[in-house]
């Protein structure tokens, strides 16, 4: 299973396998095509296709090797959760470019099966790669029955489908990074709930200000929200200061005093999640600039939720 993956790195990192199940396996896939299962149908300007959640239909000891896999392949944490979509196109319908960054609590890798038995070029449903959004395909691949593309979401991670003349068939299967779940984004949204700049504390408002008539508005907004974080954690006017100054870039928090700048970091890591999107970079320094130091009562609950141990 996904044996031998050809690895890219452009214009995103990407692998494929052009054998990556067994013919049963394949029959089995494709059998979701002809059962009477609900399909959502999409039908916007540039994403025009049907899909469906067939999660349950496929066996757990099969979603079980997948998930091996792609954590092998890969090499992340990705957690024991497993959602597979059944996606078909119809002629006509095309999916136009777009990234699928992974927002808060959204899924880190995909793994895309193609099921298209006797695939010729002039049937389309070609999936083209691309390194922005307004350029031109740099990488294509063919849907040809029994290939697997697998991929790492990230806010650069463009992509879109040609136009199909014939049915297109396809089976994603999609994964979660440890530090990026569900549970996670549950918890953050709950901190930030009713988020307002009013409850900056007195000592903050002459910083905000100068910042917000000197720094672009998505920068004092982050900062913002990461100052809301520390306030709602209990931390006092000058941690809450302090961890503005470090999201909006006019200070580097200072390591001394460990509570305070691991709240500071932690606060610009959960703020990065609300206003933006998951970054494995960002991600993987906020974890070796926290690695081995005590987990403070009061930063527990998200702590362990944004750097948790790895269990498989």
């Amino acid at each position: 299973m996904l044996l031998q993956p050809i690895h890219h790195t452009y214009p995103f990192p990407f692998f494929l396998v052009n054998a990556a199940f067994s013919e049963e396996q394949c029959a089995a896939l494709e059998q979701l095509f002809s059962q009477d299962i609900a399909w959502q149908h999409r039908d916007a300007a540039f994403y025009r296709c049907s899909l469906s959640d067939v999660t349950d239909i496929i066996p757990a000891t099969f979603q079980a090797e997948i998930l091996a896999r792609m954590r092998e392949i890969t090499g992340l944490p990705l957690v024991n959760r497993v959602l597979v979509t059944a996606q078909r196109m119809q002629p006509g319908q095309v999916i136009g470019i777009h990234s699928d960054r992974p927002l808060l609590g959204y899924e880190i890798a995909r793994l895309v099966v193609q099921l298209n038995r006797q695939w010729q070029a002039e049937h389309g449903g070609v999936l083209e790669l691309f390194s922005s959004p307004e350029g031109e395909a740099v990488f294509s691949v063919n849907p040809e029955y029994n290939k697997a593309f697998g991929f790492l979401l990230h806010a650069n991670s463009y992509h879109g489908v040609t136009e199909v003349t014939q049915q297109r068939q396809t089976v994603v299967f999609n994964f979660w990074h440890m530090a990026n779940t569900p549970e996670l984004a549950a918890h953050v949204e709950a901190l930030f709930a009713n988020l307002h700049f009013s409850e900056f504390p007195a000592a903050l408002n002459p910083v905000a200000s100068a910042a917000e008539s000197s720094l672009p508005e998505e920068v004092t907004y982050l900062a913002g929200t990461a100052a809301i974080a520390l306030q709602r954690w209990g931390y006092d006017a000058v941690t809450v200061v302090a961890g503005y100054r470090h999201s909006a870039g006019l200070s580097i928090c200072d390591p001394s005093d460990a509570e305070a700048f691991a709240a500071v970091l932690l606060a610009d890591w959960v703020a990065c999640l609300y206003r933006d999107s998951f970054d494995l970079v960002r991600w993987n320094k906020l974890q070796n600039a926290l690695a081995g130091m005590e987990i403070f009562p009061r930063l527990k609950p998200t702590w362990q939720l944004c750097l948790p141990e790895w269990k498989e």
